[in-house]
């Protein structure tokens, strides 16, 4: 049935996921669930689309990273992206046969028999350097600071991107990684594609609900053997793909002013969230949705009480690009469809 309500950190995300990921290595769990407990699988929802056309680069480019350098490229013939969202820009401009290595973030099809230069975000500058790359990509999460200074201290191109934090970045993102690589037109055209595609999906949404209210969601960051259990507010990184959906963000909407917090009973209360949001590894981590209504507070709040969660693949979530279509496409089906 259509969705009713029942009557009764970016930097902080980051630094949990590089928590857990060194002490889980994304771990998984086995627990079962009801309505829709994982992301609709595809063929192609593990896959970027490379643009139809691949123009040749045109270099050298000059470029303003985030960090305030000038850089110049002579030759993308070796690139390293050190986040799984820049790689997915770079593969769908039509460069993946030019990528060397990718962040432990890039998980998409195409990318996965790289080899993986960095953990979470601590990058290995000697790994990187002994690949010869001729641009590196980054953005201003990326670190430690020591490894990106001796990567351009080797005389490496480098640039740093300004991370995503909502809808209105995407456009940006795709400018700065399409200059650094000389592909203005590509990039042009990669932007047209990606916005007109999220149009679409924005039409789709329901103009109402049943009972007239837009449905409360929040945000979970979950990695259960790491302990780690995050309630998202106005800085989360999710605001902006709920509101998107037509939805409230419960967290941002009960005052959560920050990135993330942990989670509480009287968090979770305040929030009255209608549906959860999680990732899928997430989700996995703590047991299912089993697991995720034993975490004190979940099975009081409406959401718990339906177990009414959504759960979008931990690669595509948050990285406001070319995929972000699906990624709302995924949260808008899951989010209004029909329960199992």
């Amino acid at each position: 049935m259509p969705f009713v309500r029942t009557p009764r950190l970016a930097g902080a995300l980051l630094s949990a996921l590089a928590l857990a990921l060194a002490a889980t290595g994304c771990g998984s769990g086995t627990g079962s669930g009801t309505a829709a407990a994982t992301a609709p699988k595809d063929a192609a929802a593990d896959r970027v689309e490379p643009l139809a056309a691949t123009l040749e680069p045109r270099l050298p480019a000059v470029v303003r990273s985030a960090d305030g350098h000038r850089v110049s490229v002579a030759s993308t013939d070796r690139i390293v992206p050190l986040t799984g969202s820049l790689s997915e820009i770079v593969f769908t401009l039509g460069l993946g046969k030019q990528v060397v290595a990718r962040d432990i973030t890039a998980t998409f099809e195409q990318a996965k028999s790289l080899p993986v230069v960095t953990r979470a975000h601590d990058v290995s500058a000697e790994s990187v350097l002994s690949l010869k790359p001729t641009l590196v990509l980054a953005d201003t999460t990326t670190g430690p600071a020591e490894a990106i200074d001796q990567i351009r201290d080797a005389g490496i191109p480098l640039v740093v991107v300004a991370p995503a934090k909502g809808l209105g970045d995407v456009d940006r993102r795709i400018d700065t990684v399409a200059a650094a690589l000389g592909m203005k037109a590509s990039g042009d055209a990669l932007k047209r594609r990606t916005d007109e595609r999220i149009a679409a999906v924005r039409k789709s949404v329901p103009a109402t609900q049943a009972n007239g209210e837009k449905p409360r969601v929040a945000f979970l960051y979950l990695r259960g053997s790491a302990s780690v259990y995050l309630l998202g507010g106005r800085e989360s990184g999710a605001s902006s793909l709920l509101e998107a959906a037509g939805a409230i963000d419960a967290g941002k909407e009960s005052g959560l002013t920050k990135d993330f917090t942990p989670i509480t009973s009287e968090a979770l209360a305040k929030a009255a969230p209608d549906a959860i949001l999680v990732m899928s590894k997430g989700l996995d981590s703590v047991g299912g949705i089993d697991g995720l209504v034993k975490i004190p507070g979940v099975a009081e709040t409406p959401a718990g009480m339906d177990r009414r969660v959504v759960a979008i693949d931990d690669g595509v979530l948050l990285n406001y690009g070319p995929r972000t279509d699906q990624v709302l496409k995924s949260l808008v089906e899951q989010l209004y469809g029909e329960k199992k």
